[in-house]
């Protein structure tokens, strides 16, 4: 394996410390209340090479969200595998489990700080992620869809992090694990399923055996 040069492993250190302040102060003191002298300072790094990496703090702020989407393996990974094993929930699992390790960055994100500009980044990655995994496999199975993929997409990419803010914020008593088969079961049987129901159930349903 190629060794990477000593010049990369200080910029992904330098980084690394940037993003390290700004996660901690933001959870400290909230976004609009730091300054790019306290990152750096908490960082311990200057001025000038806060300013080679990063325009101003919500560049910081957006570039640790995109970090976020870089790591494949973590953020919506291995759609050949879901594709080929059916619906699984493979992807949503590493979701969660990414968010468990990195769980304050998660808070910051899913809390809308810096006018929201890094959860609306967060929405629109995920949101294209999860359509192209939806069309792929429609087309792999060669069926029409009922809603337009868009649509679904963005329906769920919502419930998505609705689920997981609630899941970073508080002590829910779910694992990864059980909330991902939570989710699963909820995508893949629907809210009537999901609460006890059946079809005939539902509020508006014909009654197909009346005359």
């Amino acid at each position: 394996m190629e060794a990477k040069p000593a010049g990369d492993r200080r910029v992904r250190r330098t980084r690394a410390a940037l993003r390290a302040a700004l996660v901690d102060l933001v959870l400290e003191k909230g976004f609009h209340a730091i300054t790019v002298e306290e990152i750096t300072e908490r960082a311990n790094v200057g001025r000038a090479t806060f300013y080679a990496h990063y325009r101003d703090k919500e560049d910081l702020l957006v570039g640790i969200v995109r970090d976020l989407s870089e790591d494949r393996e973590r953020l919506l990974p291995a759609v050949e595998q879901a594709q080929d094993r059916g619906f699984t929930g493979l992807p949503v699992l590493y979701v969660f489990q990414h968010a468990e390790q990195e769980r304050p960055v998660y808070r910051v994100i899913l809390r809308g700080e810096g006018d929201g500009r890094a959860l609306r980044e967060f929405t629109l990655i995920i949101c294209a992620q999860a359509e192209k995994v939806f069309r792929t496999r429609a087309e792999q199975l060669g069926v029409t869809p009922r809603v337009p993929l868009d649509v679904v997409a963005r329906a769920w990419t919502g419930e998505l992090i609705g689920l997981l803010s609630w899941w970073v914020e508080c002590d829910t008593g779910y694992t990864a694990e059980e909330i991902t088969a939570h989710l699963r079961d909820l995508s893949v049987y629907g809210r009537v399923w999901a609460t006890g129901l059946t079809p005939a159930d539902a509020p508006g349903a014909v009654d197909l055996t009346r005359p």
